[in-house]
């Protein structure tokens, strides 16, 4: 049985691919570290996007990038977002 935030993953999955064509996407539900945290119903989730798109970009940009690519889905299904963003480079 799928759980509810399986869609998400599904959403925030086919946002980034499209926008940094990952060498690398891991999405993981973190919600359960967050139990009784009150979340209006949207999820606590940890990305790690490796992709060239991130290539000269500092940190900040990186995040905004991340951001930017994902859209409504941060206020509408997402209440927390850990975001680990590098090159291929800063991957080894």
């Amino acid at each position: 049985m799928p759980t509810a935030s399986e869609p998400v993953m599904a959403a925030m999955r086919q946002a980034l691919e499209r926008a940094f064509a990952p060498a690398t996407l891991e999405i993981v539900d973190d919600g359960a570290r967050h139990a009784g945290h009150a979340n209006a119903g949207r999820g606590h989730y940890r990305l790690l996007l490796v992709s060239d798109a991130f290539r000269g970009r500092a940190a900040l940009e990186r995040h905004r990038m991340v951001y930017a690519a994902l859209g409504s889905l941060l206020t509408t299904s997402v209440h927390a977002l850990n975001i680990t963003a590098r090159t291929p480079d800063e991957n080894d």
